[in-house]
């Protein structure tokens, strides 16, 4: 009769089995369907996911009901390899994250943001694929909402509640000293040696996208982002250690029926 552990590594191993198959179809369904930089960069690692949790999963599956205990030293050495990784990471990701923020301004609604508020490794990280970065901004048209806001009021848009991308990318800098003529329109002379000033363009296609507080602007997702995924990497990773465990359980069980075997 089918051990315990055995059996409880199986049925986990079976649903991640299960959960792999869309994971690699959504991944192909991506590459046919790519039109923009940003999927053609989302549709690889996608896949990539998709058949290492397909491989893993039949390798525990395996390795758990047909008694292979090599394929399940294998399982239990990826399962640590694994952990270490995701326990790595999650440090990682609360030290990048740890500085920079929006700065308020007084009578605003929204923030502005200055890209050397945020941590070096990441600014060096978004400044090298600025190019692509800029080209998935773009796609994604992150300052629709403001080019068809039309002429809205100053007043009124002062008020406006911005995300740090359409506050960076979609209106200049304060500091700038530009007047106001609609959310994606300023006129007259840079009053700041700020280079985000002359890195504007009332060109709807340009905008802001060359500017440093673009940048920033998407560093502070990114950070808001980062932090959300580490306190999500906690809990994966308490539920592969469970895993890991009973993987664990599973393999000595293995041991000990094929020990009884040699031995009868």
């Amino acid at each position: 009769m089918p051990r315990c552990s055995n059996s409880l590594l199986g049925i986990l191993n079976f649903l991640t089995l299960l959960l792999s198959i869309p994971i690699i179809a959504g991944g192909i369904w991506l590459a046919k369907q790519s039109n923009t930089e940003c999927e053609r960069f989302l549709e690889k690692p996608v896949i990539v996911l998709g058949a290492f949790l397909l491989l893993v999963s039949l390798a525990g599956l395996i390795g758990s009901c047909c008694r292979v205990s090599w394929l399940l030293w294998v399982y239990l050495l990826v399962m640590f390899l694994l952990i270490v990784l995701l326990f790595c990471f999650t440090i990682f990701a609360f030290v990048v994250t740890n500085k920079g923020a929006g700065e308020a301004l007084a009578g605003k609604g929204y923030k502005e943001y200055r890209l050397g508020d945020y941590n070096t490794w990441l600014q060096k990280r978004v400044n090298k694929n600025w190019p692509r970065i800029r080209s998935c901004l773009q796609d994604s048209q992150i300052c629709k909402h403001l080019i068809e806001q039309g002429a809205t009021p100053l007043g009124q848009f002062n008020k406006e509640t911005l995300s740090a991308l359409q506050s960076g990318c979609c209106k200049p800098p304060d500091e700038c000293k530009f007047t106001y003529v609609t959310p994606t329109n300023w006129t007259g002379t840079a009053g700041s040696t700020n280079p985000d000033c002359t890195a504007w363009s009332n060109d709807q296609k340009v905008l802001c996208y060359n500017c440093q507080s673009c940048k920033a602007g998407l560093l502070d997702n990114i950070k808001s982002d980062w932090k959300k995924e580490a306190i999500l990497n906690i809990i994966v990773l308490v539920f592969l250690i469970i895993v890991y465990s009973i993987g664990c359980c599973a393999f000595r069980n293995n041991r000990e029926d094929n020990a009884w075997k040699r031995y009868p």
